[in-house]
C-alpha cells in the first residue's frame, strides 16, 4: 500500500507539473489547453458479481484532467484518478483493491462546426483512451489466508460525455465509460489463466474544466483574435468562421443592422432595397420606380415646387414661384403689394398668406406649397412608418394583440396636434388563402385599429379605414419573411379636405364584387380551350341540326364563366 501511495504521489506531482507547464504552451495562438477537477464513481464487475449501474457499492474517486485542443472536432485528453474497488461474498471471503489509473486518448467532439457550433453551450463528445492501471490488492480467501498483491495492467477506456460551456473559460462536464484492464485480476480470485476481460469497472464522472490556454478573443465571439477579420463585434451577434457578423442577403449590411435581412439593399438604406436610388427605401417610397426627395416620400417633383408630379396641375412652374396645393402659381404672387389687411372679399383667416379661397386649412397657418396647411414634421412621419411594423394581430383574426396598444395610444396626441388632418388606416395581407378572405381580413384589421382609437376619444370623421387584401405587397410572397412584411396595417395623415392618402397611393378600395368580377373576367382567358365547336364534329356524325348546336353552346359558356 505504501508503494502504491508513493507511486500515486509521483504521478500526481508529474501531472501537476504538466498542468502548470501546459498553460505556458497555451499562451501561443496555436494551443488551447484546459485543466479539470473531477470526481468519479467506480463500479466493479468480475468474479464477485456485478455492481454495474447499481447504487449500493459505488466507490468515489477524485482525479484531474488535461485537455488539449488539436483542431476543430478533435482534442487530446488525459486523465488521472485514485480510487478503490471492493467485493464481498461473506465475512471470510472479500477483496479491497486500491488503484491508480492514468490514460491518454482522443476526444471526438460533435461541436465541430458541422453538427454544432464550436462555441455551443451543449457539446457532446466520444472518448477513446489507453493507459495504465496500477493496483494494490488486499484479498482474504478464508479465515486464515490473506494476500497482498501489487500489480499493473494495460488499460483500455472508452466513454461518452457532454460538456456544458458556462462561459468565462469554465465548463462543466459529465461522462460515463468502461475500463478494460487487459488480463487483470482485480479481485484476487485464484485462477490458472485470467481471462482477457475477466475484471473491469465503470467510471461515471462529473467535473469542472478551466480554460488556461485559449487564444485571445477580445470580443468573445468564439473566433480567436488572430483569425477574427471583424474584431469588436457586439456580444450576442452571430458570426461566421471569420468572426464577421452574418449577412444572409449578402448586401454588405450585417443581419443585426439590416432592416430588410432577406432582401439585398445598401448601407445608406439600412440594408433595404431602393430601386430608384433616391435614398427612400422601397417599403417607405410612395413612388418606388421614380426618384424623388424624402420629404415627398420619394415621389418626383420636376419643377421643385414642393408638389409631386402626380398632384401637380402646373408641372412646369418657374423656380421660386409660390404655388398653391395644386402646384399652380398663386395669382399676382410676384407683383403683389406688401402684406396688408386682405380685402373683405379675399379673407385670410389664419394670416399665412394663402387666401381662404385657396387655403385647405383656413384656420391653421401653413405654407402655400402645402395648400396653407401645417406641414407634418419628419419625426411624426417616421412615427407613422414605425407604427406599421408594431401593429400585431392574432393569427388569421382581426383581434389586436396587447403589444399594439402603446403604438395606437401614441396616435391620439398626433391627431390632436394636427386638427386639420385625418388618419388613414390601410390594411394589407399576404397572398396565402382566398382573395375574398384576405380582403375581408385586411379591412377588419383596419377596422379593429380604428375602433381602438375611437374608444380613446378620436372623432369618427377623422379616421378613414380601408382594406386592400393582398393586392399591394411590399416584399416577395414566396418567403415567410416576405409574407410577414406584407401582413401590415399602414398609417398616414392627410388633409381632411383633400384626397385620402391610401387612395392616392393604392387606388380605390376593392370590394368583394370587384374581386368576383375580376375572377369572371379572367376565366375566359384561362379557359380558352373552350373548343366545344372543335370537339363536336367528331360526335356529330349524323349532322345534328344547327338549332341543337346553338342551344347547347350558350349553356356551356354560362357554366364555364363561373
Amino acid at each position: 500500500m505504501k508503494h502504491l501511495l508513493l507511486n500515486f504521489r509521483l504521478l500526481l506531482t508529474g501531472f501537476f507539473l504538466l498542468a502548470l507547464y501546459q498553460p505556458i504552451l497555451g499562451q501561443t495562438p496555436e494551443r488551447r489547453t484546459s485543466v479539470g477537477l473531477l470526481v468519479s464513481g467506480l463500479q466493479y464487475k468480475g468474479d464477485f458479481g456485478s455492481d454495474f449501474w447499481k447504487t449500493d457499492n459505488i466507490k468515489i474517486a477524485p482525479g484531474l484532467a488535461i485537455n488539449q485542443y488539436l483542431f476543430r472536432g478533435l482534442d487530446l485528453n488525459s486523465q488521472i484518478f485514485y480510487g478503490e474497488l471492493t467485493g464481498r461474498r461473506n465475512a471470510n471471503n472479500y477483496f479491497a483493491t486500491t488503484l491508480i489509473n492514468i490514460n491518454l486518448g482522443f476526444k471526438l467532439k460533435l461541436n465541430n462546426g458541422w453538427a454544432l457550433k464550436e462555441n455551443a453551450f451543449f457539446q457532446p463528445y466520444l472518448l477513446a483512451s489507453s493507459g495504465w492501471t496500477y493496483t494494490s490488492q488486499a484479498v482474504r480467501r478464508d479465515s486464515i489466508t490473506r494476500l497482498d498483491i501489487n500489480k499493473g495492467y494495460v488499460d483500455l477506456f472508452t466513454a461518452a460525455g457532454i460538456n456544458f460551456r458556462l462561459g468565462g473559460g469554465v465548463s462543466l462536464f459529465v461522462q460515463s465509460g468502461q475500463h478494460l484492464p487487459l488480463n487483470a485480476n482485480l479481485d484476487g480470485t485464484a485462477e490458472l489463466v485470467t481471462p482477457r476481460w475477466a475484471d473491469r469497472f465503470l467510471q461515471h464522472t462529473v467535473g469542472l474544466t478551466f480554460n488556461m490556454g485559449q487564444a485571445l478573443d477580445m470580443d468573445e465571439d468564439g473566433v480567436a483574435d488572430r483569425l477574427d477579420k471583424c474584431p469588436g463585434t457586439p456580444q450576442g451577434v452571430a458570426v461566421n468562421e471569420s468572426g464577421c457578423p452574418l449577412d444572409g442577403d449578402l448586401d454588405g449590411v450585417p443581419d443585426y443592422l439590416d432592416a430588410c435581412a432577406t432582401e439585398a439593399g445598401s448601407a445608406e438604406s439600412r440594408g433595404c432595397p431602393d430601386k430608384d436610388n433616391d435614398g427612400v427605401t422601397d417599403q417607405e417610397d410612395s413612388c418606388p420606380d421614380a426618384a424623388g426627395p424624402p420629404e415627398l416620400r420619394g415621389c418626383p417633383d420636376a419643377d421643385s415646387d414642393g408638389i409631386t408630379d402626380a398632384e401637380d396641375k402646373c408641372p412646369d412652374t418657374t423656380a421660386g414661384t409660390t404655388v398653391d396645393f395644386t402646384g399652380c402659381p398663386i395669382p399676382n404672387d410676384s407683383t403683389a403689394a406688401p402684406a396688408a389687411t386682405p380685402a373683405p372679399n379675399t379673407p385670410d383667416s389664419d394670416g399665412d398668406g394663402v387666401l381662404n379661397a385657396q387655403d385647405r386649412c383656413p384656420n391653421s397657418a401653413g405654407p402655400a406649397s402645402n395648400g396653407g396647411c401645417p406641414e407634418i414634421v419628419s419625426a411624426v412621419r417616421q412615427k407613422l412608418r414605425e407604427a406599421t411594423k408594431s401593429i400585431r394581430f392574432e393569427l388569421n383574426k382581426a383581434v389586436l394583440l396587447p403589444s399594439s396598444y402603446p403604438t395606437l395610444d401614441a396616435m391620439v396626441p398626433v391627431l390632436a396636434e394636427y386638427p386639420d388632418y385625418s388618419l388613414s388606416i390601410a390594411g394589407h395581407t399576404d397572398s396565402k388563402g382566398p382573395a375574398a378572405f384576405n380582403l375581408a381580413l385586411s379591412r377588419e384589421r383596419a377596422a379593429a385599429a380604428r375602433r381602438y382609437l375611437l374608444e380613446k376619444g378620436v372623432a369618427e370623421n377623422r379616421i378613414d379605414m380601408r382594406g386592400y387584401g393582398a393586392r399591394h405587397p411590399i416584399a416577395s410572397n414566396t418567403t415567410e419573411a416576405g409574407r410577414a412584411r406584407n401582413r401590415r396595417v399602414e398609417f398616414d395623415l392627410f388633409v381632411s379636405s383633400g384626397p385620402n392618402s391610401a387612395q392616392a397611393k393604392y387606388g380605390v378600395e376593392p370590394t368583394a364584387a370587384s374581386l368576383k368580377a375580376a375572377a369572371v373576367k379572367k376565366a375566359p382567358a384561362k379557359k380558352k380551350l373552350q373548343k366545344a365547336p372543335a370537339r363536336k364534329p367528331a360526335a356529330s356524325k349524323t349532322k345534328a341540326a344547327p338549332k341543337s348546336k346553338s342551344t347547347k353552346a350558350p349553356v356551356r359558356r354560362k357554366v364555364q364563366s363561373w
